[in-house]
């Protein structure tokens, strides 16, 4: 038995924060239904449940940002009582701090200044930058962040800026952390840093509940596992013991269904040739070749340089050297609007900065490759507009209640429905996808393993970024290993062991 188990047992009586009986409704949805949830000071407890399930909601009552219909909330045994910015108030008081899955630092400010963000220390109206400074290096290394308070949060990789948001909530002795996806957008080599400042945090006694879709991580990090499904509770089980299928099966109520052998429809043409490209110091003559209706995996570790890859194929960046052939005749160089009108179609591996304008709606976000399309003597027609993007809503089941909805409102899974949306509206026949299923659950990352293969089924042809080795062998024709900046190891299909292509990403690291 670990020390933390130990410790929670021991503990688990006087729990460090509850929710009793809660109810959350809003118009039209039942967020939270009759719910109880404990955690323990020194507890690790992860939160599962897909998108809808009623975990934000859980989230936003231990945070006194939501009051429920029916049911009380207690910190550390006292109830939060109070209504408006005063329950949040009171919840943050009491220790509540929680780490959302988009992260809030300013790239142009030093560390210290994010962490003291909005309440820097002063005397006579004088910024104290050196107590500021001390106590944010006390903050990070505690956590293992080894950066001079003084660095630019621009300067920090993406591990060390989730390191950095949990550090800030660890200033004021907070007694519950919570964490939404800390790790949703690392590969596994820099997930470890984030796991290892968890643990910490909770050997400090400090209760911690860890959302998260990542079951590798979760049976290493967590004690315990309360899984949601609908609004309600459905059982809290032991991390270690339990089965991964049948934690699907609680998610989604029903058993989960086998990854179906794919049905490898590529064709002898080949749409795409990358030769020797290089682009210093990510890529190093790299090269390969794509067919007519193949799903091509790139699998490797952050920093390999999977993204730099599409971007180079995409003309977002410029290679040193190589050259990029679509239908066996070069590319040089290759720019964007050139390759687009080659029917190429990119989606960036950030959604939110990248992928989509949030305020917009699912329209124009679908429609903007060819709004020509639907205007009238050069003026945008609503008509046109709303049974376009109808048309690309049902193919690819987007979940919102209007055409014009915004996207900032919908789910991961449905704004990377719509991204995908957008190159299929485009009759894009070749798409580079870069973590397509980042930050989604289970149930959208199925629907968008279909859309892949029904697009592929068709004859486009996709290169799938991934970081999550488990999910490569369930869409990926070929999957080829990118490392320091190479191709490395080949595995096709049905024959794609995980382990073998786990082994050959991390090579040499």
């Amino acid at each position: 038995m670990t020390q933390i188990s130990r410790f929670v047992q021991a503990t688990a009586r006087h729990p460090l924060a509850s929710i009793q009986g809660c109810t959350r409704q809003y118009p039209g949805v039942l967020a939270l239904d009759n719910a109880t949830f404990e955690v323990a000071a020194g507890e690790v407890r992860a939160l599962l449940g897909k998108n809808g399930a009623g975990k934000s909601t859980l989230i936003r009552l231990l945070t006194g940002a939501e009051i429920p219909d029916r049911g009380t909330v207690a910190v550390d045994g006292e109830e939060l009582r109070h209504t408006g910015s005063s329950r949040a108030q009171d919840a943050f008081d009491k220790g509540v701090r929680v780490v959302y899955q988009e992260l809030s630092l300013v790239p142009g400010m030093t560390l210290a200044e994010n962490l003291f963000l909005g309440r820097w220390p002063r005397k006579a109206g004088i910024i104290q930058y050196s107590d500021m400074e001390a106590e944010a290096s006390e903050a990070m290394s505690r956590l293992g962040l080894d950066r001079a308070p003084n660095a630019l949060v621009a300067a920090l990789s993406p591990a060390e800026r989730q390191l950095l948001e949990i550090a800030r909530v660890l200033l004021g002795k907070p007694k519950l952390v919570i964490l939404d996806e800390p790790t949703s957008s690392l590969a596994a080599a820099e997930a470890e840093k984030v796991i290892a400042a968890v643990k910490r945090i909770a050997s400090e006694g400090i209760a911690v509940i860890y959302v998260s879709h990542r079951m590798n991580e979760i049976r290493q990090i967590a004690h315990s596992a309360t899984i949601m499904r609908d609004g309600r509770i459905i059982d809290t089980v032991d991390v270690k013991g339990a089965d991964t299928r049948e934690i699907v099966r609680l998610m989604l109520g029903s058993e989960a269904s086998q990854a179906a052998a794919l049905e490898n429809r590529s064709q002898e043409k080949t749409v795409l040739e990358v030769r020797e490209l290089t682009l210093a110091p990510k890529l190093t003559a790299v090269s390969f070749a794509l067919r007519a209706g193949e799903v091509l995996g790139i699998a490797g570790l952050l920093g390999s340089g999977r993204t730099e890859l599409l971007q180079a194929i995409m003309g977002v960046r410029r290679p040193d050297k190589g050259s990029v052939l679509v239908d066996g005749k070069a590319v040089q160089p290759a720019q964007y609007k050139r390759m687009i009108s080659s029917g190429f179609g990119y989606t960036p591996e950030s959604r939110k900065e990248e992928g989509i304008v949030p305020l917009l709606g699912v329209d124009e976000n679908t429609l903007a490759t060819n709004f020509a399309s639907v205007s009238k003597r050069g003026i945008l027609s609503s008509k046109l507009m709303a049974d376009a993007t109808r048309k690309v809503i049902e193919r690819l089941h987007i979940k919102t209640a209007r055409t014009d909805t915004p996207i900032g409102t919908l789910s991961g899974g449905n704004q990377q429905k719509v991204v995908i949306g957008r190159w299929v509206y485009a009759n894009s026949r070749v798409l580079l996808l870069d973590e397509p299923t980042r930050g989604v659950d289970v149930e959208a990352k199925a629907q968008i393993y279909a859309i892949i293969r029904q697009l592929a089924a068709e004859g486009r042809s996709i290169v799938f970024v991934s970081s999550e080795i488990e999910e490569l062998p369930l869409v990926c024709d070929r999957v080829l290993v990118l490392r320091d900046g190479a191709l490395h190891e080949e595995f096709k299909s049905p024959n794609i062991d995980q382990d073998a292509l786990m082994a050959a990403c991390i090579a040499g690291h």
